[in-house]
């Protein structure tokens, strides 16, 4: 299964193109569990990996570190890089359909990751700190949300409404 679903695209030109490449069998759930064996195959077929704001238990330095043990180059940004991205960007391109209480099918759960991440891009390590969960709990939920169309994976592992 294509996960984040807006990449659907993106991938269909990969098989045009090139081919899609996984340990899992076809039509298999994105599972939180199986994102560390992703990254595996991906930092390897990487020249490098860039890490920014990672936390001590995050799945970027997991990935850091199975890119180090594979002889690719690893990079550190020690702040958040935004590329530019604003505010309005996101309100104009119609990634906010909600209004500030969210849509009324949040379980709690849910509403606490949707009060979170507010306006703006905010990267999963800092939502697991702000949220005090775990970050394959964290991770599930926004799954979850980003299926109903509440939040937005953007590159980076950045969330936004």
């Amino acid at each position: 299964m294509v996960y984040p679903a807006p990449n659907k695209r993106l991938f269909n030109q990969v098989i045009e193109n090139g081919a899609a490449i996984s340990e899992f069998p076809l039509g298999s759930p994105p599972e939180p569990r199986n994102f560390p064996i992703r990254n595996r195959i991906i930092s390897g077929l990487s020249r490098g990996v860039v890490v920014v704001e990672a936390t001590k238990k995050s799945g970027s330095l997991i990935t850091a570190s199975l890119a180090l043990d594979q002889g690719r180059e690893v990079f550190a940004v020690p702040g958040s890089i935004e590329l530019g991205l604003r505010q309005t960007s996101f309100q104009t391109s119609g990634l906010w359909k909600y209004g500030s209480q969210g849509p009324p099918d949040m379980d709690e759960h849910e509403r606490k990751i949707y009060e979170i991440i507010e306006g703006y891009p905010l990267h999963i390590d800092e939502i697991v700190r702000l949220g005090g969960m775990d970050a394959g709990e964290a991770l599930g939920i926004l799954m979850r949300m980003e299926l109903k169309g509440i939040v937005r994976q953007l590159p980076g592992k950045m969330f936004v409404r």
